[in-house]
């Protein structure tokens, strides 16, 4: 039986390794490294996965409410402006029952609020958030994704991989109605 020698950090002479046993370790790392292979495909398909689609038409969807967030309110850092909320037909339905069924999609859009002449009006584009409900792909944030695409470029979202963290962290308050702050008004 022919043998590899094996360097030993610990040693100075020579251990030998079968041809079997080389077989063996190779078939070993083999195996290993296809693994790793399958766990980083796995964590890119996670990722794309979790990917929210971007909104397009939402301007013409159901307008829900409408505020503003001024200074001296606990979240105007990140959250100063005008929001107008949007929702889907699906989410339309949600907010009338208290359910959100998949495929519901809502708007969060936050506009510069600009105060001049006694009155407030939009300014600039600040963001454009979404929750778009699918129980399979988004099953650890509530059946949620979430994404926020700075000045509504859909070349630019914010949240990615931090929904966990920048957006279901605060939606847990609301687990009651479906992870939804907004309600409904007739």
């Amino acid at each position: 039986m022919h043998s590899i020698p094996i360097p030993s950090a610990k040693r100075s002479s020579r251990t030998k390794l079968s041809h079997a046993g080389a077989a063996t370790a190779m078939m070993v790392l083999a195996v290993g490294l296809a693994a790793l292979g399958s766990a980083a495909s796995a964590v890119a398909q996670d990722a794309e996965m979790a990917k929210v689609d971007y909104p397009t038409g939402y301007r013409d969807w159901t307008h829900v409410k409408s505020m503003v967030i001024q200074p001296g309110h606990q979240l105007y850092e990140s959250f100063g402006g005008i929001h107008h909320i949007y929702a889907n037909q699906s989410a339309l339905e949600g907010y009338r029952t208290g359910s959100f069924a998949d495929g519901s999609v809502i708007i969060f859009d936050l506009l510069e609020a600009t105060a001049a002449d006694n009155a407030i009006t939009e300014g600039k584009r600040k963001v454009l958030g979404l929750m778009q409900k699918d129980g399979k792909r988004f099953a650890g944030t509530g059946g949620w994704g979430f994404e926020g695409f700075a000045a509504g470029d859909p070349a630019r979202p914010v949240v990615g991989k931090d929904a966990a963290t920048a957006c279901f962290g605060c939606h847990t308050a609301q687990k009651d109605h479906d992870y939804v702050f907004s309600v409904w008004r007739e």
